[in-house]
């Protein structure tokens, strides 16, 4: 089994090519759960969800989030009523939503409802959320704290920001579950997804990077020169008072790390580094990546 630490779209477009290689049930993937919020009394949990709809084959990865072919015709008829929804919710994907806000409303944790979420949606591999204690990752502007998701969505990351902090009523401590599927996996890759909004939310639960301080740990960066592939990554890691370069991803991980991959364009140069084409413009290019960080892993 490989586990994957996830968030955002980078570590997905790698995972679209893993699971061509790979048989799902060898597959676990540990999910940044920072970003939630509960939306027109609902549940979203969209980094959760985009995995979860990657292995059900229901994503629409021309946007990477949502579900393929989805219809708007509960949201567009709220605006009407009045109610600002600022993220555009498909109607099949609110189904999710409401399903799971009626699990926890009804005592069951977030790692309880994705495993039913999964198993009634036929997914085989192993979706874990990163914690069950809610934790939101805000960002510091002119105009006060703000829900990264408002930032991102609504101001589409067009809003000057001086810092990034994480606000939860307990410190988060990683389930049993994850830590299980750590300490068990051949190996844990950390995707290419934002360091500090979709990565470090997870590395920041209890427990958890003392378990991959244990185990083989792969990390692929998302940054070519200074400019992420794709997001806000550059803003955050500023903000975050990292470098936002390959080098400031290596400077967050490398306590953890026993092998680092930069992209062969990357003129950033880090001692040690491998080199491998980490640009996912494709599901071949996707398949490639994966082979390749198999082969790490493997020998193969």
């Amino acid at each position: 089994m490989i586990t994957f630490l996830s968030g955002g779209t980078g570590t997905p477009k790698l995972l679209r090519g893993v699971q061509e290689l790979l048989d799902e049930r060898e597959i676990g993937v540990v999910v940044n759960t920072a970003d939630d919020m509960w939306l027109s009394g609902n549940h979203l949990s969209p980094d959760v969800d985009t995995v979860m709809y990657l292995f059900a084959e229901l994503l629409d990865t021309s946007r990477w989030w949502g579900i393929r072919d989805d219809t708007c015709i509960t949201h567009d008829f709220l605006q009407t009523l009045g109610v600002d929804e600022f993220i555009t919710v498909g109607d099949r994907d609110r189904a999710v939503h409401v399903a799971r806000g009626e699990m926890l409303r009804g005592g069951m944790t977030l790692t309880e409802a994705t495993k039913v979420l999964c198993r009634r949606l036929d997914v085989s591999a192993t979706v874990l959320p990163m914690t069950d204690t809610a934790v939101t990752t805000f960002v510091q502007t002119g105009m006060g704290p703000m829900h990264f998701q408002e930032y991102w969505v609504r101001h589409r990351g067009a809003v000057a920001i001086t810092g990034v902090t994480r606000e939860c009523r307990e410190p988060p401590a990683a389930t049993e579950e994850v830590l299980a599927a750590i300490e068990g996996s051949d190996a844990v890759v950390i995707g290419p997804s934002n360091p500090v909004t979709s990565i470090s939310p997870i590395l920041e639960c209890a427990g958890v990077r003392d378990a991959l301080r244990r185990q083989c740990v792969i990390a692929i960066s998302p940054f070519i020169g200074d400019a992420p592939v794709s997001g806000p990554a550059a803003a955050l890691m500023r903000a975050f008072g990292r470098e936002p370069t390959s080098l400031g991803t290596y400077q967050m991980y490398r306590d953890i790390l026993d092998i680092f991959v930069q992209d062969v364009r990357d003129p950033v140069e880090i001692e040690g580094a491998l080199r491998l084409d980490t640009l996912m413009v494709n599901r071949g290019k996707s398949v490639d990546l994966a082979r390749d960080v198999l082969s790490l892993i493997y020998g193969r």
